[in-house]
């Protein structure tokens, strides 16, 4: 290998230790001792009061909204954004890093990948918090699907990536579920993603199945936010569900940025 390579690929490895610092602290993420102690034996009882009915209703809300947005709603999100702006943006930065591979060059395109994330965030407290203090707890599931797409087809763009192919449907799904659970459940998940990063073919027939993925992808976002649409349901109270909606939407985007910079990394090395 050249010298020239070398050194870029040190480069590239530094960069590649900080994201996986990151992804590990993602994933070894401890709950508050408070939140333990106090608030999980509430949220126990509150569970016990909540119908199946409703975790079934939710599940089967988030998975008829992930197929619509799948077959016919892709054109609608990217009217939020100018799709070819990103990627000629993203053009132009990873031009430089191939012309002088720099860290400064690299953390360009982590501020263009960052670029609009609080927004997206704010936007689904508000809507989540609106709905729920009318006590309308499921309309904005829709909504709140259509917002999370964006984030990650947004940040998703500013590494290079198509979210049109099958390949990174499967991977944006994988990447929902890994985003909102926790502890081991999540490290299979994380294993999915760089499964599909390595090409596994194994995993990459998961493709085929995408309907499947998508309703275990319903059921992890429904279980995830079952209390908060619960309580959103309830009058008053319903101010719950936007806090929920910004919640689940950063734990996303924090999984979205920590991943797809690692395949960005890991497709610059040089072998």
């Amino acid at each position: 290998m050249k010298k020239e390579d070398l050194k870029k690929n040190k480069l590239l490895k530094k960069q590649l230790q900080k994201i996986e610092k990151k992804e590990t602290k993602i994933l070894e993420k401890k709950e508050f001792k408070f939140v333990k102690e106090k608030i999980a034996p509430i949220q126990e009882k509150i569970e016990e009061k909540i119908p199946k009915k409703l975790e079934r209703t939710l599940e089967a809300a988030f998975e008829s909204g992930f197929k619509l947005v799948f077959e016919k709603g892709i054109g609608v999100i990217e009217k939020s954004y100018n799709k070819e702006d990103k990627r000629a943006a993203f053009d132009i930065k990873h031009y430089a890093v191939q012309r002088q591979m720099s860290h400064k060059n690299i953390n360009k395109i982590d501020k263009s990948a960052s670029k609009g994330i609080l927004l997206n965030q704010l936007l689904t407290t508000v809507e989540g918090g609106v709905l729920g203090v009318l006590g309308i707890g499921l309309p904005d599931i829709p909504l709140l699907i259509g917002m999370l797409l964006k984030n990650i087809y947004e940040i998703s763009l500013s590494y290079g990536f198509d979210y049109t192919e099958d390949k990174e449907k499967l991977y944006i799904l994988y990447l929902i579920c890994a985003g909102v659970t926790k502890e081991e459940v999540q490290a299979m998940y994380n294993r999915h993603l760089d499964e599909i990063t390595k090409g596994d073919e194994q995993r990459l027939k998961d493709t085929q199945h995408l309907d499947s993925v998508i309703k275990e992808t319903a059921h992890c976002l429904a279980e995830a936010m079952l209390i908060a649409k619960f309580i959103q349901g309830l009058p008053v109270v319903g101010v719950v569900g936007g806090f929920s909606n910004f919640t689940i939407m950063k734990d996303i985007s924090e999984m979205a940025k920590v991943k797809y910079k690692k395949r960005y990394l890991k497709e610059k090395l040089i072998n």
